[in-house]
């Protein structure tokens, strides 16, 4: 801080350069925590240019579950039980392995959250990557 002498009421000329000095001290702590990040090399897998036009493929149909208020399951109108699920959503998607089919599940208010777990489960372990809840 710049003091004035009692008798003199002039202009002062001096330059606070303290926060000049703070500025750089972060703009240095910056630099220094931020450089190690710069030279390592992150991998990013960039898209490969084709010339092969591939058609687009037909979706297949959903799968439709609906559970009632019974926890009984039913699949595309078809009942089933639960513990059959999981080898029936892998055969689905073993048939469809380049194109999944989208998972709609319709459940009544009274469902367990269990049955819905499980369901959830099956289709995660099938790698069904489209799940809709539906009405």
């Amino acid at each position: 801080m710049a003091f004035r002498a009692a008798g003199n009421s002039g202009p002062l000329a001096e330059i606070n350069v303290t926060p000049l000095v703070d500025v750089m001290l972060v703009l240095l702590i910056i630099f220094i925590v931020t450089a190690p990040m710069i030279s390592m090399p992150i991998p990013v897998d960039l898209p490969q240019r084709t010339t092969a036009v591939t058609p687009p493929l037909d979706p297949p149909p959903p799968i439709e579950l609906r559970v009632d208020a019974a926890n009984q399951v039913t699949w595309n109108g078809q009942s089933m039980p639960v513990a059959a699920l999981q080898a029936r959503m892998q055969e689905q998607a073993q048939t469809h392995a380049g194109n999944l089919p989208e998972l709609r599940i319709a459940t009544d208010p009274g469902t367990e959250y269990e049955v819905m777990a499980k369901i959830l489960a099956a289709a995660n372990n099938a790698h069904l990557q489209r799940i809709a809840f539906v009405q």
